[in-house]
């Protein structure tokens, strides 16, 4: 079974993984029990029924008649289910979540909603977070348990999860760990809400001077400007291989710059300045990563090369204990195994372009990962499960 998630009026391929259909193949598609479209390569037949299911496929599905796959445009929450396909020779299963997106400024708060209007006597609700799909809340109307479980995923919900009556979930004081997938299970069936959190770099003025210039800069690389005595307002979103496009909203009246949709290439440093004052910011983006207990898992730098002057440093946990160095200048490769009560010892490998290793995992690795580099920083979250 194929788990896909996707947003709203994109389009999504359920690949029947064939490169060509067999001259005497019969595929057949399905999606609730509804035949949703055929081929029968013998008869040379290639059929879709988009009028099955109150018509909700109706001018959106399109089959390859070399390969079988199906692909479905401008996606509704109506069309989350599952899908298979199948012939004499293969099957395969399709879970597809059609995600409902929010968003929201970091420090606020926000509520999931659950659609409930009441619950049942036999009602199980779940709600759960992250690619892990780890349970953060919980409603069991049997027994009249209210749960959050607040200190799961390195206590990243602690004091900030509330469920009421209906299942509804609001979580305060949202910080950019908050942003990701949220998976309700509900008798009616599972919903998935993608959740993205903004983040505002407050210039700390309640508003420009007449005569001020204010310039934002990320990387060495302006990406806003503001003269106020011009009258003057501008976004560089092409800077730095388009990274930021679309994603920078500039106030006008304070200066401050808004960042949504946030990615971890977007985490490093931020400067403003003006000639009445300047303000560093160091923004970081964790990026989740998932490992088995007993595996092994490489952690990249991103860079593809070190220059003359690199001084590279992983680090670990709440302390940040450097676990591994690159000092190009004097040609140094280190490694502190014996650090954190040597849980790392025998376990830690860096290559050239300052990638670390972590071999044989147990569940002592799992936590923050910090990259420290000329350009940036950056953090991991590693997520350890079991065999």
């Amino acid at each position: 079974m194929r788990r896909m998630n996707v947003k709203r009026r994109d389009s999504v391929a359920l690949s029947s993984r064939r490169t060509e259909i067999m001259k005497d193949e019969k595929i057949l598609w399905e999606y609730n029990d509804q035949t949703l479209a055929e081929i029968d390569k013998e008869r040379n037949l290639f059929t879709v029924h988009e009028d099955v299911l109150d018509g909700r496929f109706r001018n959106r599905l399109k089959l390859d008649d070399k390969t079988g796959t199906l692909t479905i445009t401008d996606i509704r929450s109506e069309h989350s289910g599952w899908f298979f396909i199948s012939s004499k020779y293969f099957n395969v299963d399709f879970r597809l979540s059609v995600l409902n997106e929010m968003s929201v400024m970091e420090g606020e708060s926000v509520s999931l909603s659950s659609d409930l209007t009441e619950l049942k006597d036999e009602d199980l609700i779940r709600w759960r977070f992250g690619d892990e799909e780890t349970v953060i809340a919980e409603i069991d109307v049997k027994t009249n348990r209210f749960s959050v479980f607040e200190d799961v995923l390195d206590g990243r919900f602690r004091d900030q999860l509330k469920l009421d009556q209906t299942g509804s979930l609001t979580i305060r004081n949202t910080t950019i760990n908050h942003g990701g997938l949220y998976l309700l299970q509900t008798r009616d069936g599972n919903h998935t809400i993608a959740l993205r959190v903004d983040v505002a770099l407050s210039s700390g003025r309640t508003e420009i001077m007449k005569d001020e210039e204010i310039q934002w800069r990320y990387r060495d690389k302006t990406i806003a400007e503001i003269d106020k005595k011009r009258n003057l307002f501008t976004v560089h979103e092409d800077v730095l291989d388009e990274t930021l496009r679309n994603r920078l909203k500039l106030d006008d009246k304070t200066g401050t710059l808004t960042i949504t949709d946030l990615r971890s290439e977007h985490s490093g440093w931020y400067s403003l300045s003006s000639d009445y004052f300047s303000i560093l910011f160091s923004l970081s983006v964790p990026e989740e990563r998932s490992v088995k207990e007993g595996e092994s898992i490489s952690l990249r730098s991103g860079l593809t090369e070190l220059k003359d002057e690199d001084l590279i440093r992983w680090r670990f946990g709440d302390e940040e204990t450097v676990i591994a160095e690159i000092d190009v200048k004097t040609n140094r490769f280190s490694v502190f195994e014996d650090v954190l009560d040597g849980r790392f010892r025998d376990r830690l490998k860096l290559d050239q372009a300052g990638s670390l290793t972590i071999t044989n995992i147990t569940f002592n690795h799992g936590g923050l990962y910090l990259l420290q580099t000329r350009d940036k920083s950056n953090t991991i979250i590693l997520n350890v499960k079991g065999k």
